[in-house]
């Protein structure tokens, strides 16, 4: 394999369009339907990327990273092309929580064993890769339950050309 090659097919960026159409289509189901049987969601997220929107008393308690949990109580959920909205309960006062796709580090359905690790990104490379996203290969929805937990971790760094 040559080093000094460079993706010119965007390998990563399709990947990273596809895992979170997932996250997207999980999301918009459950804004459809309701939580379906035992499945729930684990969404981590940067609080500090572009577009998030917490109050200031989240922000301060969630610096860098916050973990919401989609199962029994939330509210208002609102899923569009690049982000997500929804209300939750912190210590009996309901927030509203606006979370891009971007922002997502981490999403998981423990009912499952399913986990989906990103990397983050650009608001830019987001709205990028999520503009393209309504398809999403089916197989990717149908995995076999049965099996034990998969990480998914993603890393596109850029690779520098020494093109001159």
């Amino acid at each position: 394999m040559d080093e000094d090659a460079e993706d010119l097919m965007g390998y990563g960026k399709m990947v990273e369009k596809s895992l979170k159409a997932v996250v997207r289509e999980s999301l918009k189901k459950i804004e459809k339907d309701g939580m379906i049987g035992s499945h729930h969601f684990y969404i981590t997220f940067d609080t500090n990327a572009e577009g998030v929107h917490i109050s200031k008393v989240l922000k301060a308690k969630y610096l860098e990273e916050m973990t919401v949990v989609l199962q029994h109580q939330f509210y208002d959920l609102v899923v569009e092309a690049s982000q997500f909205s929804v209300t939750l309960s912190f210590n009996g006062v309901n927030e509203t929580l606006i979370v891009p796709f971007n922002s997502i580090t981490v999403f998981a359905d423990p009912s499952v064993n399913f986990v989906l690790q990103f990397q983050h990104l650009s608001l830019g490379e987001a709205e990028e890769i999520m503009g393209e996203a309504d398809i999403v290969t089916e197989s990717l929805l149908e995995e076999d339950n049965t099996k034990p937990a998969e990480i998914v971790s993603l890393d596109f760094k850029k690779k520098k050309s020494n093109k001159r």
